[in-house]
């Protein structure tokens, strides 16, 4: 469903290659907000990538990303952009040596300070860090995680990393969550309450774009679903479509393998 008339990201040809290796090859898509977009496709068709190209973890090769209007350029404040832009991983990516407190305040306390420094606002450090603990246990408790709160990542289950990875993307106000086949390093019994918590989300009106092989959130939860093949969308439409009544026969076959 388009919310607005103007896409939240859009790109214009974009492509990446690893060598002699085009792994993207002339994404043009827009995603509007609001929307839940489910990314589809056989494994080495430029899903990952794509996302990462998204939030400039990888630099594309060609073309280009927009976002709310602007291009992302060598100037591009990185680090500004990618708090608008959360991003969960496939295995966590939580800092081993922090406590899960600290995991979920420390983008968002850095995030504070450096508003703080270009505004030249005179809030005292001790005030953001107590404000923004504040706010990363109302995320904890959110997720019945907040007794966990002082717990290091290592003693905590694949769902619940994953939880608290998806609440630290949070934490920074992103517009868009990016997720990366984020249940596909859990135990089958821990992905469900990783979904449930997605699903939750966008029933909140959370943008998001997820690559994933959970065929069942895709229908259910999508407002659109992308099947990437070759490093191209080879279908773009809405779940009913794509998994109803496929209409190429690369989507065809795919489907015949994995539902």
């Amino acid at each position: 469903m388009q919310e607005s008339k103007e896409p939240l990201i859009r790109t214009a040809g974009l492509k990446k290659s690893f060598g002699d290796n085009m792994v993207l090859d002339g994404i043009d898509v827009e995603i509007f907000e609001g929307e839940k977009v489910v990314v589809i496709g056989p494994s080495g068709s430029g899903k990952s990538t794509f996302l990462r190209c998204l939030n400039r973890l990888e630099t594309p090769t060609g073309g280009a990303v927009y976002f709310q209007g602007k291009e992302l350029t060598q100037d591009t404040d990185l680090e500004e952009y990618r708090r608008q832009m959360g991003m969960v991983f496939q295995h966590f990516n939580l800092f081993p040596h922090l406590t899960v407190l600290k995991n979920v305040t420390l983008a968002a306390v850095d995030a504070r300070l450096r508003e703080r420094k270009k505004l030249k606002l005179k809030t005292p450090k001790k005030q953001i860090v107590a404000e923004e603990k504040a706010r990363a246990m109302k995320l904890l408790a959110r997720i019945g995680l907040e007794d966990k709160a002082d717990a290091y990542p290592s003693t905590l289950s694949g769902g619940q990393k994953q939880r608290i990875a998806i609440v630290r993307a949070l934490a920074v106000g992103p517009k868009v969550m990016l997720f990366d086949e984020p249940t596909s390093a859990l135990d089958p019994e821990m992905v469900g309450e990783v979904l449930s918590l997605m699903k939750e989300l966008a029933d909140e009106g959370m943008t998001m774009i997820v690559v994933t092989h959970e065929m069942r959130f895709a229908r259910e939860v999508s407002t659109r679903v992308l099947f990437m093949d070759g490093g191209k969308i080879v279908a773009d439409g809405p779940p009913q479509e794509i998994f109803g009544a496929p209409k190429d026969d690369r989507l065809k076959s795919f489907l015949a393998k994995v539902l």
